[in-house]
């Protein structure tokens, strides 16, 4: 299989003037994002929440208080729809409450329940010990690898509030 700079090369060969140069990033980011969920895949095998519901559960599990739903949606750089069906879905299971915001009616706020605390607390250790595992391999690198992700991510908000 040709490696992503081959790919990118090819492309800039057939379309000359067409901007390649995200296409190694992007690759290596899939890459990195398929290899994290090969890793903590078999955790979810009969567990008693998804990766999404877990998502949602992890901001919410030390929150000081509600949380607007909308907000919770910015955070994780996920669709407002995509939130509010898996919330719907965490509710349905008494793992969160939903109530109107009574500052903007517009709004939710959400609260992890207690069944939602001791389901995130019994699961999510598990995971971070695969992570644990996964990065390992980093040493010393990973404040560097760290900077550079939080670099990348700041780049992407600001060009998607400016689209």
């Amino acid at each position: 299989m040709s490696s992503p700079a081959d790919v990118r090369a090819q492309w800039s060969a057939h379309h000359p003037g067409l901007d390649t140069s995200p296409m190694e990033l992007v690759a290596l980011l899939k890459h990195a994002t398929g290899l994290l969920a090969k890793a903590v895949e078999p955790l979810y095998e009969g567990a008693p929440l998804t990766a999404p519901e877990v998502d949602m559960l992890i901001p919410l599990r030390h929150a000081t208080g509600p949380v607007i739903a909308r907000g919770l949606a910015e955070r994780l750089g996920l669709s407002r729809a995509g939130v509010s069906k898996t919330l719907a879905k965490l509710e349905r299971r008494g793992f969160v409450s939903r109530t109107p915001n009574p500052a903007d009616r517009r709004s939710v706020l959400v609260s992890i329940t207690p069944a939602g605390a001791e389901a995130i607390d019994g699961f999510f250790p598990r995971q971070l010990a695969a992570e644990v595992d996964l990065f390992a391999d980093l040493g010393q690198d990973r404040e560097q690898v760290l900077r550079a992700l939080t670099r990348l991510v700041a780049a992407m908000e600001k060009a998607q509030r400016h689209r």
